[in-house]
């Protein structure tokens, strides 16, 4: 299939969100990175399976992720030969892209080894599961979680958990039975996507 034709905004937000490797709300993305992804350049990513957005009730604003199409995108701009850009700055962008490229074809690596890689706290989170469960699979709250992470940003903890639920053998979970909820569960919940989640389990 032909590589899609994208606008320079859709390129650096397709980018962006492979660099962050998670979920990104337009005003983070705004704030951070001076761009944001709506209007008919997000419904057109949208339709073209390249990103996942999705907003929650009231004024939220639109949290957006690469798709698997999406990365797929990504791997092949960085093989692609593009027309090297006029400004200084996006010529040596441009020179950072194609070094990435030929790194992952000569290390036989993909864009996930490299933005998808365990870091130090979702390692330790992993082992804290280990360690409040009996048997790989069962569900421990993300209360539990994060009063075992005490000291740890908020911020980074909850990013923690979303490059965990990434990966194939994470899942996390809303409680269903909203009545078992305390106001400290409540309080520990991760949003994903347009629903708050509870419970995080690791398979085998």
């Amino acid at each position: 299939m032909p590589q899609e034709k994208l606008g320079v905004r859709q390129r650096a937000v397709m980018f962006v969100l492979m660099a962050e490797a998670h979920e990104l709300d337009n005003r983070e993305l705004d704030e951070r990175f001076g761009l944001r992804l709506d209007g008919a350049e997000r419904v057109r990513l949208n339709q073209l399976g390249l990103v996942e957005s999705t907003r929650g009730g009231g004024n939220r604003p639109f949290v957006h992720e690469l798709t698997d199409r999406g990365w797929r995108w990504c791997a092949d701009e960085l093989r692609s030969a593009r027309p090297v850009p006029r400004d200084s700055l996006g010529k040596a962008f441009h020179a950072v892209l194609a070094a990435l490229g030929r790194y992952l074809e000569r290390s036989q690596l993909a864009l996930a080894d490299v933005f998808h890689a365990h870091d130090g706290l979702t390692d330790h989170i992993r082992a804290t599961y280990r360690a409040l469960t009996e048997a790989p699979g069962d569900y421990v709250s993300l209360t539990d979680l994060r009063r075992r992470l005490d000291g740890t940003p908020r911020a980074e903890v909850d990013d923690a958990f979303r490059r965990l639920n990434r990966a194939p053998d994470v899942v996390l979970a809303p409680q269903e039975d909203q009545a078992l909820l305390t106001e400290r569960d409540r309080a520990a919940a991760l949003r994903v996507g347009t629903q708050d989640v509870h419970l995080l389990a690791i398979e085998p």
